[in-house]
């Protein structure tokens, strides 16, 4: 029996991002290196919170840590093309959050790749966990 995970469609999810392919981003096989996807994660989700004002990235007392990722493959893309990210809440906790993010080939019904991050939200002064702030436990309720 496999671990793998069930390949995640366009309809799990309402809210995408889009993502642009860079030439750095493919490696020697002529396809988007693995460790890019992370970054496209991180872009996407942070895009979003600093798009809804839940983060100023160099100000916000209050921010979100990545404290895990992990990230399933199920088909190449390669620069030039255009991606999408589709993010979702797996899990909102009293000072975590667990986005589920699905890379898409623009207009792709079934993820290329998928995978997760989870964010500890912190003091920025302490690094000592905190309470996700109201405003935010609002906005990614909805997304749950």
């Amino acid at each position: 029996m496999s671990d793998r995970p069930v390949r995640l469609h366009r309809s799990d999810f309402r809210l995408y991002r889009p993502i642009a392919t860079r030439w750095m981003d493919n490696d020697a096989y002529g396809h988007v290196n693995n460790v890019h996807y992370y970054s496209y994660f991180d872009s996407a989700v942070n895009g979003w919170l600093v798009e809804k004002g839940l983060l100023a990235i160099t100000e916000s007392p209050i921010i979100g840590l990545v404290v895990e990722s992990g990230c399933t493959y199920f088909e190449s893309v390669s620069f030039p093309e255009p991606l999408e990210a589709g993010i979702a809440v797996a899990h909102l906790g009293r000072s975590s959050v667990r986005y589920r993010i699905g890379i898409f080939r623009s207009g792709g019904e079934q993820a290329a790749a998928q995978g997760h991050f989870v964010h500890v939200y912190v003091d920025r002064a302490t690094q000592r966990p905190v309470e996700i702030p109201p405003e935010a436990r609002t906005l990614l309720s909805e997304w749950l």
